[in-house]
């Protein structure tokens, strides 16, 4: 399966992302390295960083890899590209961050023709041959959704809910699955109801802005679901700013469940926040090593998560977690 990466420089200045490995191979070395072109959504959020850290850690030099990532800035069309560049250089395996569920079918049959197999992560992708991919690494948004209505349910029982929803990018897995939980949720809760909805782009920057336009508008809110914690700490600067008290005047939940945001469980501004775990590197390199061996490693793979309120949250607990 390995093979030189001819070019190696031309083509990363044609993916105009950055080559990433920990130590410097030998010139015309490459042929001893497993090449793997990494196509990321973006640096959007400290979840999506981690996620980069856990693969560049993962792939390294000294592991026996040459990792090439390419930043897609959040478009589709720069990650099609991306993979068609990829197959051009000839890598051994292709790594898709997918932004959004549609649209591959034509460019993995391009992988697939070059024999190039894919490994999706996190979010999951609609395809009508799921022989375009070799498997998938990721997370249960449905039960993360799931999970944190159960929670509304237990610990607001009897309170009327006026629900802002910062959801994440539209069409992402994550935003399909956290949705559908809520509005089931909305549906089955007659005291529910949404008083606003729309896209934060899982960016800090753009959840404080909703919120500080819903608060200008008049809207009156009670609770705010949060599709990740940079949309819930952008919602937390917004309340404070506006003299409300995150946690007692609004109550916060969120997901993805980075060490900030469990500092902010503990102190009580985020009430409930539903791991999603990033660290998906060494679960790929698993696979890969898998596929070296001629091995089929399981087509779907969810990763175990928890989620947190402040009972029996500890400092211990958030400085032993890796993101």
């Amino acid at each position: 399966m390995k093979k030189r990466l001819i070019l190696l420089l031309a083509a990363m200045l044609l993916l105009g992302g950055c080559a990433a490995s920990q130590g410097k191979p030998a010139d015309n070395a490459y042929e001893d390295y497993i090449v793997v072109g990494f196509s990321q959504v973006g640096a959007e959020s400290d979840w999506r960083n981690a996620n980069t850290r856990s693969m560049q850690q993962a792939l390294s030099a000294e592991n026996g890899y040459r990792l090439i990532i390419d930043d897609a800035q959040q478009k589709q069309e720069r990650q099609i590209t991306a993979i068609r560049n990829f197959i051009h250089q000839g890598v051994d395996y292709i790594v898709l961050a997918p932004t959004t569920e549609q649209g591959w079918d034509t460019v993995l049959a391009e992988a697939k023709a070059a024999q190039i197999p894919v490994i999706i992560v996190d979010r999951r992708i609609d395809v009508a041959d799921e022989g375009l991919f070799a498997c998938w690494i990721g997370s249960d948004f449905r039960l993360q959704g799931d999970t944190a209505v159960r929670w509304m349910e237990e610990n607001l029982a009897g309170q009327p809910l006026q629900i802002v929803h910062l959801q994440g990018n539209y069409g992402s897995s994550a935003q399909i699955g956290r949705t559908e939980s809520l509005d089931i949720g909305v549906a089955a809760n007659p005291g529910w109801t949404l008083a606003a909805r729309d896209s934060g782009d899982f960016t800090q920057a753009k959840g404080q802005e909703l919120v500080e336009a819903y608060l200008a508008g008049g809207i009156g809110f009670n609770l705010i679901f949060a599709e990740n914690d940079n949309m819930a700490y952008g919602a937390i600067d917004a309340l404070k700013k506006n003299g409300l008290v995150p946690g007692k005047d609004v109550t916060i939940i969120s997901f993805d469940a980075n060490r900030t945001a469990l500092q902010m469980v503990m102190k009580g501004e985020i009430s409930f926040d539903v791991e999603c775990n990033p660290l998906h590197g060494p679960r790929v390199q698993a696979v890969i090593e898998q596929l070296e061996r001629g091995e089929t490693p399981p087509k779907f793979t969810f990763v175990e998560e928890s989620a947190f309120g402040a009972e029996g949250l500890t400092e211990e607990i958030i400085d032993s977690r890796g993101y």
